[in-house]
């Protein structure tokens, strides 16, 4: 019995348990064109739209054409709003992308960033948006961010877009009224699209002012807990403004001195850069005047509980002095002063008075009443 017993102990541990190889085997997605998420797509020769079927024979009729014409900037525009993982990696092996650049473009989250890849450029652009609102409380959203990433080569521009606001339609029907512009090729596009985002920037940032113009012109008012909220809830979303913009001004700083980036755009980006630094130096400054707010706020909070905690201490002193005087003659005692006397009564009665009088005039000299 002994021996059976270990030869099934034995023979338990000895044989490993194996799991089908159909869950050991990984699963891999397959890569396909996008549908969903494609927002529009379009091949551009001389600056005008050509008819095309689809994203690889838009690609075709362009390299084509950049072959059979040197110089030419024939490019292809393929715009996406929140894609799937197998999608962007289509497009990855149509157009020969970094597969860390497409990593972070399906992930989203990425700080603002410049990045080369070979003979292309990967940029990373965080959106704002301002939310309208009734009335600022303390749950109250101002502020939606989101997120625009370009591929950037020689022929193609892909844009990856992430969140529901700043739409880049305004900025391709711009492009395509005005062929000259389109001309510059994918550079062009990328100048446009930057443009357009820290314009954004700047509307964001000028209707924040105002904001804080409101709310500074409440703060010396009757301040209460609500209203230091609601300088809190701005104060959160002054900062998360500045998280996304601020890092954008290095890599937007360091773009024109790329290689990629042709001569006679540079100049374009660097204006863009200014007006970059501009909205940071606003966005600063309004964060600086948000804490003083903050504070100031704060300060008058403490001001007026001081001011209420002295109101009440002045009462309470005020009628001590007829408690205390109404406490000792309600004592049981034969031999009080003026017990007897006929007058006794109202001379008390009119000492409490005078006393109380003189202590109030006197808390008011102070200012405390």
């Amino acid at each position: 019995m002994r021996s059976s017993t270990l030869f099934r102990r034995i023979n338990r541990h000895t044989v490993p348990s194996r799991a089908p190889h159909s869950l050991t085997k990984p699963v891999r997605e397959v890569c396909v064109p996008p549908v969903d998420s494609l927002v529009e797509f379009g091949a551009y020769v001389q600056g005008k739209k050509v008819s095309a079927q689809g994203i690889e024979e838009a690609l075709g009729l362009v390299r084509a054409h950049n072959q059979s014409n040197s110089g030419a900037s024939a490019f292809v525009w393929v715009g996406l709003h929140e894609p799937a993982a197998p999608e962007v990696e289509w497009l990855a092996e149509v157009f020969g992308l970094h597969p860390l650049a497409v990593e972070d473009a399906v992930k989203a989250h990425q700080r603002p960033k410049v990045e080369r890849y070979g003979e292309s450029l990967f940029m990373v652009l965080k959106t704002i948006a301002y939310l309208d609102h009734d009335e600022l409380t303390a749950t109250s959203e101002i502020i939606a961010t989101g997120e625009i990433m370009v591929f950037l080569g020689a022929d193609f521009v892909v844009t990856v877009r992430h969140g529901k606001h700043c739409s880049l339609a305004g900025v391709r029907e711009r492009l395509e009224d005005k062929p000259k512009l389109m001309n510059r090729g994918p550079t062009g596009v990328l100048h446009a699209i930057s443009d357009h985002v820290v314009d954004q920037y700047l509307q964001v940032a000028d209707l924040m002012q105002l904001e804080l113009e409101e709310v500074e012109a409440t703060v010396f008012a009757d301040v209460s807990s609500r209203d230091i909220n609601r300088i809190y809830q701005l104060k959160r979303e002054m900062l998360e403004m500045k998280r996304a913009i601020t890092p954008l001004q290095s890599p937007m700083a360091a773009l024109p001195q790329r290689r990629v980036i042709p001569s006679e755009m540079r100049d374009y980006f660097r204006d863009v850069g200014d007006h970059l630094s501009r909205v940071c130096e606003q966005v600063e400054s309004s964060n600086e005047l948000c804490s003083s707010i903050l504070q100031a706020a704060l300060a008058r909070s403490n001001a007026l509980a001081n001011e209420d905690m002295r109101k009440i201490s002045s009462w309470v002193a005020i009628l001590a002095v007829p408690t205390m005087i109404a406490g000792i003659y309600g004592m049981n005692f034969d031999f009080m002063p003026e017990t007897k006397a006929v007058w006794g009564y109202p001379a008390v009665l009119a000492v409490m008075v005078t006393v109380c009088v003189l202590l109030h005039r006197g808390f008011r000299r102070n200012g405390w009443l």
